[in-house]
């Protein structure tokens, strides 16, 4: 398989090198952890003088016999080197029962460099706090990127065309390998259902997985809209599928937890606040929705939000929906002293659907930028200090 070199995290890496934390790379299956964490091997290999590298990696039956934290540390300080930077790698981490007693003991030594990956759902983010009493940081790895996507296709120049495929393929890119589409949606589905069936089954000792795939499959199907917990239980109940909203709750989080949503919060523009009442999730990758729902209730606008939701998050944007008075701002983006505000759109070429889109951005009195990302096919303009972006370009920007 084609591999596309994944710079700006391989080089997020690179800055924490040395650093004294537990670095841990985290992110949905098939997101590319594992490579990223190869790559980073060969670069200290061509990069590092007088360094000894410990990888273990769990699916390889060559490291079944240390499965036991007390065996998982006792092997890696059998590795240790003395008078040389000592890295640690380990790979499907969550394979070995009780694995962060050993690494909270490796990290004490403070002779160390430890990295490490692990199953989605048994890595989660809530719960790094609690199983790692050292200080750590997450490197979060997304999909394939659009930008990606082209790089990995680079024989092909029709950018329209590239990106109306990844629309519909995403950024899983394990699926790219099959020849066939009825190949490529099995693997997406495959990878998704380990997830919803398997990886939070087990991890939450769910009693049944039926409400949290419909669940799922709801969600999928109204990305970009307002949701609350309650307002999912009723809908589902009234389709045949009985749960309550503390349920729905607690699934919501379990997905997000996984990575396979985001939850985004809402922003209060005029009043400067949070609001807590609903909240809008977005899918980490289109590719599973088509897979999933097929081309039922397609909706490209809302596709192409997801889109742009995914590539915030990925360019390191905190990201909210904005509230002005009765209206929504798509998006809110704050990094540092930077804010933008964005609206996204498929086709803003009528002159009502555009002087929707831009009124909301034009009610806003402060001085931050403000754009429109829709499938113009022009290059970027501006309108009333408004910039306007066909959102295939703006994907491809760095």
């Amino acid at each position: 398989m084609k591999i596309i070199p994944r710079d700006k995290y391989l080089q997020r890496i690179i800055e924490l090198n040395g650093t004294p934390d537990i670095k841990i790379i985290t992110g949905i299956r098939r997101s590319g952890k594992s490579k990223l964490m190869q790559a980073y091997i060969e670069y200290l290999k061509s990069h590092v003088d007088n360094c000894n590298i410990i990888y273990i990696d769990f699916m390889d039956l060559a490291f079944e016999e240390i499965k036991e934290y007390h065996a998982l540390h006792a092997y890696v300080e059998a590795q240790y080197q003395a008078n040389k930077t000592n890295y640690l790698f380990v790979d499907e981490v969550q394979m070995c029962p009780q694995f962060e007693l050993a690494i909270n003991s490796l990290y004490a030594k403070e002779k160390y460099d430890i990295y490490l990956t692990g199953s989605n759902a048994f890595l989660l983010s809530a719960d790094l706090a609690t199983l790692f009493t050292g200080r750590y940081i997450e490197i979060h790895v997304f999909p394939f990127s659009f930008s990606e996507y082209c790089r990995y296709y680079e024989e092909t120049k029709d950018i329209d065309q590239l990106f109306e495929d990844y629309t519909i393929t995403g950024g899983l890119a394990g699926s790219y390998a099959y020849k066939t589409e009825k190949d490529r949606i099995n693997y997406i589905k495959e990878v998704y259902e380990t997830i919803v069936t398997r990886d939070l089954v087990q991890k939450y000792a769910l009693p049944d997985t039926l409400v949290l795939q419909r669940l799922s499959e709801f969600l999928m199907d109204n990305v970009s809209n307002l949701t609350s917990p309650n307002k999912v239980s009723q809908l589902l109940t009234a389709n045949n599928t009985q749960t309550n909203h503390v349920t729905i709750g607690k699934y919501i989080k379990y997905l997000c937890n996984a990575f396979v949503f985001y939850d985004v919060k809402r922003y209060d523009i005029r009043g400067r606040k949070y609001l807590e009442s609903s909240e809008k999730f977005y899918l980490c990758d289109t590719g599973i929705r088509y897979a999933i729902l097929g081309s039922r209730n397609m909706d490209y606008g809302r596709m192409y939000e997801n889109m742009v939701c995914i590539e915030l998050l990925r360019r390191g944007y905190d990201v909210y929906v904005g509230k002005l008075y009765q209206k929504e701002i798509d998006f809110v983006v704050q990094k540092g002293d930077e804010k933008v505000y964005i609206q996204v759109s498929d086709n803003i070429a009528a002159p009502d659907t555009f002087e929707r889109e831009c009124r909301p951005l034009l009610q806003i009195r402060d001085a931050y930028p403000k754009m429109i990302l829709a499938r113009t096919r022009h290059p970027k303009y501006s309108y009333e200090g408004i910039d306007i972006y066909d959102v295939a370009d703006w994907l491809l920007q760095e």
